[in-house]
Formats: C-alpha cells, structure tokens, sequence
C-alpha cells in the first residue's frame, strides 16, 4: 500500500497495524492526546489548592484551556477528512499557547510555584511539539 492517510494515522499512534484496529481506539491511541489529557488532568490538580484555587477566574480559564487542548484533538482525530482534522489541531496548538501564558501569569502573581510552572510548560512545548508533526503528517495529504 501506498504511504497514505492510513499509514500517516498509524505512523501518528506510533504504531503500525490494520485500519480496522486502530478505528476501535480512535483519538485514543494518539500519544498526543494522552499525554494532553493527562497533562489538563495536571492542571485541574495544581488549581485545586493554595490561592489560585480562590481566583475563579484564572482557575476556571486555566483548566478551560487545558481541556480544550485535549478535546480539540479528539474532535479533529475523529474529523471526516485531514483539513478538517488540521484545523482542530491547530486549535489546540492555540490553547496550547493561552496555557502558558497563564501559567505564567500565575506563577509572577504567586499562585503557581515555579516548579508546577516549569513542569507544565515543559509539557505544553512537548504536546506541541508532537501536534506540529501530526499536523505535517496531515498536511501531507492536501499538497
């Protein structure tokens, strides 16, 4: 079989097995999609405690765009067509982006301890990092 959209979402999972298995896991077997909802699971713990859990404000946008991030994976992995699915991941690529920067809001105000800080915007740079190479390995298929 040729390299295509098929072997792209394989290659996506990190595995390489039939069609008919993968589509039984769905967004569920993406390594980017675990690791991002772990990593909203993360924020909803760090937000729980101490003062930022009293800013609803903050606390509430924060795990807004932590969950967002997963979410939006899910919805594009499982999108009819691979433009459909890129859009959805650029999304997530953008609450990627609103996450740092609250997180850097919370840890200058001292709500958020500098290693929470460091731990998570460690994790947002890898998850992005993982999206932008689903999203090349999408791209492919509409050049």
């Amino acid at each position: 079989m040729l390299y295509g959209f098929s072997d792209r979402r394989q290659e996506a999972r990190g595995e390489r097995q039939e069609v008919k298995e993968i589509s039984k896991g769905g967004f569920r077997q993406l390594l980017v999609w675990q690791r991002s909802k772990d990593s909203a699971v993360s924020v909803y713990k760090v937000t729980g405690q101490g003062e930022i859990a009293r800013d609803f404000g903050l606390r509430d946008q924060m795990r807004r765009a932590a969950v967002s991030v997963c979410s939006n994976i899910a919805e594009g992995d499982e999108r009819n067509t691979d433009k459909e699915s890129v859009r959805f991941f650029y999304m997530a690529k953008g609450s990627l982006a609103e996450l740092i920067t609250q997180l850097e809001i919370a840890n200058e105000i001292g709500y958020l301890s500098q290693e929470h800080k460091i731990y998570l915007e460690n994790e947002c740079t890898n998850i992005a990092n993982m999206l932008g190479a689903l999203i090349k390995s999408r791209s492919l298929n509409n050049i």
